[in-house]
């Protein structure tokens, strides 16, 4: 493959766009005096759409006394009526859940809830190798063989028109709780037939109610049925875990259940998460970035590549000989889905170098055998190391399967809609997606798809996006700031770790030290820091003059002293201009 820009040592282009956002420096002053805050933070939350005192007052203080009203939903009502009568009337209920980290969570959630109110609940998780995504046949078949009368679906359902109708055929009735996009036809959502359908996502008013997760809505459902959130607070632990999985921005509704949940989720009572924490090496720092890395993967591996209905079964377990036998089962599927992904990824990057003689405006790879239940993870790698939308196929009998992951300028659900007719199903939102069609197809499909991806560009060659949250000098950077910034814990999608950028940078000193990593000493006006940028030994030919950075501060501390360090996310020459600021109110 031949590339238009400088690449680095993987062949990834060097190019970054750095954005920064700024903010009327009166209004900055405002804000400042009215919450208490300093201007830095006050830059950061204006660009994260928080504007208004009262607006910083909640965000900074999150707290379960700020949860939304659950009936604010639509049907959430009509939902609880319908599952109190099948609690009164000693009716079977079939839960259905989904196989990753969130619907397998708030599976586990809405059992424990609805056991503990008497009712008689049994669930169904599909395989992902044998029954396929979602609320189908299998699972409509469970529900008869246990001559259950009423299906509650969890983070699945929205789009299973057919299904939905075969549960009305035999007397089943259906409630779904989903937090996918539904179709649209005319700017109107169709929806399945069911007594009721709860996803924020269908009403134009749910405001914040409309990023939260599928283990997010279940927690919704049963906080309307048990009349608040009192009796409920030992399934936080649970719904933290699916909402980080599920990777929905961590703001309004999600931030004010993860913050407490993490909390929960450190002193669990759950024995099979007790012992998944301790298998994982979770030990004291629980946050939504030490989840992705531990607990996540390998809930999400058992669904990946075997039946994942023993999940489950490890977070509902009170036996601690099973919670550890599951554990040991789930880090055992985690390292064999890590072997499975590192064949499948080399693979994937030798086909698309043959394919490619230079960067298309959309990657499609496709191979007969490809592990269906990590090709979403292939997707979203090489979405970042090429930055151009992704879309990783495996071939089976004529039928291709697909995971697609985009990149912020293209909404890939908006061009599947366009190519509809091309697809067996799709589903997903603007950035992910998963999709079939036959293979037959794939060639008219992969040039449709280009096209449109080509016209959504405008012919523009994407490049990254760095997203500056404020400016500084060197003068504001002090413990009190690092102490401030720590308020916008618990930090994830849609909350990240907040960059701070500074300009004309004297460099004093810059070395390599360790496997690649560059280290310096900067100064500006009559302070100095210390910095370090992982990996990046490569840009120390930049620091023969004047530099920009965009950094974090941190904490080190060395022999009991601690001082300021700045970990740098990208440098560049300080006479590199030409990107104009955004000004915001």
């Amino acid at each position: 493959m031949e590339w238009k820009a400088k690449e680095n040592k993987k062949g990834v282009p060097l190019d970054v766009k750095w954005v920064l956002t700024r903010t009327n420096d009166e209004y900055l002053t405002y804000l400042s005096k009215k919450t208490g805050i300093s201007k830095t933070l006050a830059q950061i939350l204006v660009g994260r759409g928080i504007k208004e005192p009262s607006q910083v007052k909640d965000f900074l203080n999150p707290s379960l006394q700020l949860l939304s009203e659950p009936f604010s939903i639509p049907d959430l009502r009509k939902a609880v009526e319908r599952i109190r009568f099948a609690i009164k009337n000693n009716e079977r209920i079939l839960i259905h859940g989904d196989y990753d980290a969130d619907g397998l969570t708030g599976t586990a959630m809405m059992v424990q809830g609805l056991r503990r109110l008497g009712a008689d609940v049994h669930f169904f998780i599909p395989s992902r190798l044998t029954d396929g995504y979602g609320f189908n046949e299998p699972g409509l078949r469970r529900a008869k063989e246990l001559g259950a009368s009423l299906i509650i679906t969890v983070d699945c359902g929205i789009k299973s028109f057919t299904t939905a109708l075969e549960a009305q055929k035999y007397g089943i009735d259906l409630i779904i709780t989903d937090h996918h996009l539904p179709h649209f036809i005319d700017n109107l959502p169709l929806i399945p037939k069911a007594i009721a359908v709860i996803n924020p996502k269908l009403s134009h008013s749910s405001g914040e109610l409309g990023h939260l997760s599928g283990s997010g809505v279940a927690f919704k459902v049963l906080e309307g049925l048990y009349g608040g959130i009192s009796e409920l607070k030992d399934l936080l632990d649970l719904v933290t875990v699916g909402t980080v999985g599920d990777i929905v921005p961590l703001i309004g509704e999600n931030r004010n259940l993860v913050k407490e949940g993490l909390f929960s989720l450190k002193y669990t009572e759950r024995k099979g998460l007790r012992a998944l924490i301790e298998i994982a090496g979770l030990k004291d720092r629980f946050s939504p970035s030490s989840l992705s890395f531990t607990l996540i993967p390998r809930l999400n591996a058992a669904g990946r590549l075997t039946d994942p209905t023993d999940v489950i079964n490890l977070l509902l377990t009170q036996d601690e000989l099973e919670a550890e036998r599951l554990s040991l089962w789930l880090d055992s599927l985690n390292r064999q889905r890590q072997e499975i992904e590192e064949e499948i990824y080399d693979e994937a990057i030798e086909l698309l170098r043959e394919k490619y003689n230079e960067m298309p405006d959309v990657i499609v790879l496709y191979k007969e055998g490809w592990h269906p239940g990590v090709i979403g993870i292939i997707a979203s790698k090489i979405q970042e190391e090429f930055f151009r939308p992704a879309f990783i196929f495996t071939l089976k009998d004529g039928i291709a399967t697909g995971s697609a992951r985009s990149i912020p300028q293209v909404d890939i659900i908006k061009i599947l809609n366009s190519l509809e007719r091309l697809l067996i199903r799709y589903g997903g939102h603007s950035q992910a997606a998963g999709l079939s069609l036959y293979e037959e197809n794939l060639q008219e499909f992969e040039s449709s798809l280009s096209k449109k991806i080509k016209e959504t560009l405008m012919d523009e060659k994407p490049v990254p996006t760095l997203k500056i949250d404020a400016e500084v000098l060197f003068n504001d950077i002090d413990f009190y700031l690092l102490k401030e910034l720590n308020h916008l814990e618990p930090i994830g999608y849609g909350n990240e770790e907040p960059l701070l950028g500074a300009k004309d940078i004297h460099p004093v000193d810059s070395r390599i030290v360790g496997n690649g990593h560059l280290k310096l000493r900067l100064r500006q006006g009559g302070q100095e820091f210390d910095v370090i940028g992982f990996g990046m030994a490569d840009m120390i030919e930049l620091t023969s003059g004047p530099v920009d950075i965009a950094f974090l501060p941190q904490i080190n501390e060395h022999n009991g002293k601690k001082t300021i360090q700045l970990k740098i996310r990208a440098i560049r020459k300080s006479e590199v201009r030409g990107q104009k600021s955004e000004i915001r109110i």
